[in-house]
């Protein structure tokens, strides 16, 4: 079953298309010729079901045949849909992302880029329909190891803790949190893959927040979700911070190939251990 349904059961999925789109994303994922028993059989689809459907999309290039081997791998047609996207912008792609995180935990979900200079720049933001609400201005510049996407961000870079040290201590927070607390931050989100910060960047705001990485690793973009404190209760800003993760993993997946299999095992490698969930001041 699609994500799509997942989230709505009212939504009709047209089963040929759906398996279609799995058969499409199975060959993309393999990069390699397979057969049609190994499709189907990868896919889920019968294989009577798989070869009607190779054979359609073979029809329009979607798919190559080789008539030799009897097997089927991604074919060039598939360009003429992704063109358009190959020089769109980043952000543009994941404003639909965006729009609907904020419309489902009506929060203010920013957009970051993580600049090589170890600085976050604000290139997108969309806000719901609240009528108080927080905003924070387009351009807006922070550097990396501050707030909730700096404690998923050096997660990512994994420092010695004295280097962790010498990071924090050059950090301007309107609320300095204590160093251990923020090293024990740190260490959960290797386990978890989101951060959060409460009222220690900006009083009166709390923060959660997940990075998008590239297939090396490097972390590229972050997604924060900004509410007024005490606007969402303590389970809400939980679910909003797993449905940023959960976004940031497809967002890596999307855009830079990185599977969310990889993303995981790398948490956990990163964690090396099970670490408890995310604190939050008592309400």
């Amino acid at each position: 079953m699609s994500a799509a349904a997942d989230q709505d059961p009212s939504l009709k999925i047209v089963g040929a298309v759906a398996n279609a789109i799995a058969i499409l994303r199975s060959l993309t994922q393999r990069g390699e010729s397979a057969g049609v028993t190994t499709i189907a059989r990868e896919t889920g689809v019968s294989v009577s079901t798989c070869f009607n459907i190779l054979r359609t999309l073979a029809s329009e290039r979607l798919v190559d045949f080789d008539p030799e081997a009897k097997t089927y791998r991604i074919g060039l047609g598939v360009l003429e849909f992704s063109l358009p996207l190959l020089g769109a912008d980043q952000a543009n792609l994941i404003r639909p992302e965006l729009q609907r995180l904020s419309g489902e935990h009506k929060s203010l979900i920013c957009l970051w880029q993580i600049t090589d200079s170890e600085r976050i720049l604000l290139i997108d933001r969309v806000s719901s329909a609240r009528t108080v609400r927080v905003d924070i201005s387009h351009g807006s510049r922070l550097p990396t190891y501050v707030g909730a996407i700096g404690r998923c961000y050096a997660a990512l870079r994994n420092l010695p803790r004295s280097e962790l040290k010498q990071r924090f201590d050059a950090l301007n927070w309107q609320s300095p949190p204590a160093f251990e607390a923020y090293a024990e931050d740190v260490e959960r989100a290797k386990q978890d893959g989101f951060a959060y910060d409460f009222g220690h960047l900006f009083v009166g705001l709390e923060i959660a927040a997940a990075v998008i990485t590239d297939p090396s690793g490097k972390p590229r973009l972050g997604v924060s979700g900004i509410n007024i404190a005490g606007q969402l209760p303590k389970r809400d800003i939980e679910r909003l911070a797993a449905d940023l993760r959960d976004s940031a993993d497809w967002i890596s997946e999307s855009l830079f190939g990185v599977s969310r299999g990889v993303r995981q095992s790398e948490r956990r490698i990163a964690a090396g251990r099970a670490v408890p969930r995310g604190r939050r001041p008592a309400q």
